[in-house]
């Protein structure tokens, strides 16, 4: 009798176990993947700003320094860091640049008007709503993979089996992000 109760309470102990490893597992491999669909994203970005700063050229010579720091942004955000605060704040100066490119553009009537312009920046607007709600579906997978690494009993089998708590995707000054650009002629 005390066997099967040795033996049962053993299996329901690997059992349990089982169900944390795979937990955590699944939660991992939902930050990955959140991950995965940032820098996809991100990508897309950095595809479509050459064509806007090209069609932006023609228009807007005079404001090559902000044409310029784009193209330093962009090639910083290519360069990336590897890691997520990194590459957050690179993504976010590249963020910056783009806002004074579309300031530009609102200040030149012509290049408002132009279809090319018009459907890059719809492309790019479209871009940007999509890394940032990639950047919440990260967020909520690092936020679930951090809360099961540093919760009771998960803590325990987490840092024996590997698991450590993951980097959010932040702004680094929301102040900043949320000030007006600034464009001067």
């Amino acid at each position: 009798m005390i066997l099967w109760i040795v033996v049962g309470a053993v299996v329901v102990v690997a059992l349990f176990v089982w169900a944390m490893y795979n937990g955590l597992v699944k939660t991992n491999v939902r930050v990955e993947e959140a991950w995965s669909d940032i820098t996809v994203q991100m990508k897309r970005r950095l595809d479509l700003i050459p064509n806007l700063v090209s069609s932006v050229k023609g228009y807007a010579k005079h404001e090559a320094s902000v044409l310029e720091k784009v193209a330093a942004e962009r090639a910083g955000a290519i360069s990336g860091g590897g890691s997520v605060q990194e590459t957050a704040a690179a993504e976010n100066a590249l963020t910056g640049a783009l806002k004074s490119v579309f300031a530009v553009a609102e200040s030149n009537p012509d290049l408002k008007a132009n279809q090319n312009f018009l459907q890059l920046q719809e492309e790019l607007v479209d871009t940007e709503d999509k890394i940032q709600a990639s950047r919440r579906f990260y967020n909520g997978a690092v936020r679930e993979l951090n809360t099961k690494v540093q919760m009771f009993p998960t803590n325990i089998f987490a840092n024996m089996l590997g698991f450590k708590k993951r980097e959010f995707f932040e702004v680094e000054n929301q102040a900043e992000v949320e000030k007006p650009v600034s464009v001067d002629f």
